[in-house]
């Protein structure tokens, strides 16, 4: 099953980036091969359901979360349906002494589909790669530069 793990240290605050990660409605503005993303309930203030439509050419997927957030240091995304049958994702945002913020992001999945796990398996580590460094971008556009 393929997982990938990263560490950044972006001149920005927990907060800054968790509220970028956690604001799932922006995302098909930013994150590449997302044509869709909303979300549709809350319970509570710390937990919310969400669908993403991640698109490329013909292929249309739409992915169901329940994503638990614990401001600001970490999001916790649980896999409730859609084309996988294994899906865990987590960020984790840590202080810095200067003030920065640390990114822990981590993800494991595994599709139902053999064709698309073996295509996925080819480029995976480049496909999360360019999802993250979307978010990186994300920060500049809102929080500018240091």
């Amino acid at each position: 099953m393929p997982s990938h793990f990263e560490q950044k240290i972006l001149p920005y605050t927990p907060e800054q980036m968790f509220d970028l990660v956690a604001n799932v409605d922006k995302y098909k503005e930013f994150v590449p091969w997302c044509v869709g993303s909303r979300i549709n309930k809350w319970e509570g203030d710390k937990v919310f359901f969400a669908d993403l439509v991640i698109g490329y050419k013909l292929f249309r997927e739409r992915f169901s979360s329940k994503v638990i957030l614990e401001r600001p240091d970490s999001i916790q995304i649980q896999y409730l349906e859609g084309p996988l049958k294994h899906l865990t994702n987590e960020w984790r945002f840590l202080r810095e002494e200067n003030g920065y913020c640390k990114i822990d992001f981590s993800v494991e999945f595994e599709f139902n589909n053999f064709v698309f796990q073996s295509l996925v398996n080819v480029f995976f580590n480049e496909v999360v790669r360019r999802m993250v460094t979307a978010f990186e971008k994300r920060a500049l556009a809102l929080y500018g530069s240091e």
